[in-house]
């Protein structure tokens, strides 16, 4: 069920085979690169906290701990729950085949379906770290929501994708039609920039740290690591120079302040990923960003360097963060910004030169020549389970809350 380019439904069994999917990748790339479990000699991740675990990046960061690394984790995600008759959000059945598989492979694995902003839920996390006699090595912040509760004022802010000064208009496709059309968005007032630099920023990052910290529940050398975009410069107005990218810059000023805090208490470092434009909920329907990343698409299969979310976390991974001896934590590069740069495949001069000259030249009728429309449609499917390989969607589903 698609509506104003948004899928209102997921199909369970279709969630499910695409985490197992993602979940095979991770095993067949643990096997190509002789990476060591830590029950196999390895010094790579052991427990590991994924905060917003369910979709996306955070789901494929989670994956690639567990099933490359065999860390055990805690994962958190705040989903709507299925009834037998009543369909949940695919972050449920994503998280529920996750759980099966890690029971399977003999890892620990917690999964709490909870608001991840509330100093609740944060209490619950220790206090379950304690009960498993464990301490954290690595922490992946992941979050993305259009609200959060300040714990302090108890005031809900709520964010928004708009840009900044002036009106933003630009083209756009509908991707069920496969039309291009103009699509605007009006500048943002200052307490909505203010807003969702509070949701979106580094604020609640900084929170989860500093109360992990003062319960000793991080391991020595414990990472912690944030996620970003920057993308091209055809989407800053809209994305970068806009409300998130406000929010994205406040939450690198937290890395690179909480980097100095780590190294302090637990000889650890903080760090914001800055990873490759996916299709998300909410990209469909932002100006220009579901154009770009149709062309994006295209350009990078044409040169065989396009990555899905799974592809990048475990590149990040192991060409990033775990890259000493037996998969120990390594020396990490970073850009002058302290940031990590594994959306290095998406900004080579190449493909952007390729894909200024097609977002310059984009027509209605040259669309299916300049875009990969199919692939990006497929992407924006199997977020809610479809359109995956394997699964019979023809076969009625006999009840809404389990995922066989």
């Amino acid at each position: 069920m698609v509506r104003s380019s948004i899928c209102i439904n997921a199909h369970p069994a279709g969630c499910a085979k695409d985490t197992d999917d993602q979940i095979a990748y991770v095993k067949a790339q643990k096997a190509k690169r002789g990476t060591k479990t830590s029950k196999e000699g390895g010094k790579g991740p052991k427990m590991v906290l994924v905060l917003g675990c369910s979709t996306g990046y955070g789901l494929a960061s989670r994956i690639s701990a567990a099933f490359e690394y065999g860390a055990d984790t805690i994962g958190v995600s705040f989903e709507k729950q299925p009834t037998e008759t009543k369909g949940g959000t695919p972050g449920w059945y994503n998280n529920m085949a996750f759980d099966r598989a890690a029971k399977k492979d003999g890892l620990i694995s917690v999964t709490m379906n909870a608001d991840a902003y509330a100093d609740e839920t944060r209490a619950h996390i220790i206090e379950e770290a304690k009960k498993l006699g464990r301490k954290f090595d690595l922490i992946i912040y992941s979050l993305a929501s259009p609200v959060r509760t300040d714990p302090d004022t108890k005031v809900l802010y709520k964010s928004v994708i708009k840009p900044q000064g002036k009106t933003y208009s630009g083209k756009c496709i509908d991707i069920m039609t496969q039309t291009l059309k103009e699509s605007s968005a009006e500048p943002a007032t200052d307490e909505e920039i203010a807003s969702t630099v509070k949701v979106m920023g580094g604020e609640d990052w900084r929170r989860w740290i500093k109360q992990l910290t003062e319960a000793g529940v991080l391991a020595e050398g414990c990472r912690t690591v944030a996620y970003s975009y920057i993308g091209p410069e055809q989407t800053h107005q809209i994305y970068r120079d806009g409300t998130i990218g406000m929010a994205k810059k406040d939450l690198e000023q937290a890395a690179r302040d909480l980097d100095g805090q780590m190294k302090a208490f637990v000889g650890g470092a903080a760090y914001v990923s800055v990873n490759k434009g996916l299709v998300t909920r909410s990209s469909a329907v932002i100006p220009v960003i579901s154009l770009y990343l149709s062309i994006l698409f295209k350009v990078m299969k044409e040169k065989g360097t396009h990555e899905g979310c799974i592809e990048q976390m475990e590149r990040l991974f192991a060409e990033r963060l775990y890259t000493g001896a037996d998969n120990a934590a390594g020396t990490v590069p970073t850009d002058s910004g302290h940031r990590i740069r594994i959306d290095d495949l998406e900004m080579d001069p190449e493909v952007q030169k390729i894909c200024t000259q097609r977002m310059e030249s984009v027509t209605q009728e040259n669309l299916t020549s300049y875009c990969d429309l199919e692939g990006y449609k497929h992407d924006f499917l199997a977020t809610n389970g479809f359109d995956v390989e394997g699964v019979d969607y023809e076969k009625d589903v006999q009840r809404m809350d389990v995922i066989d």
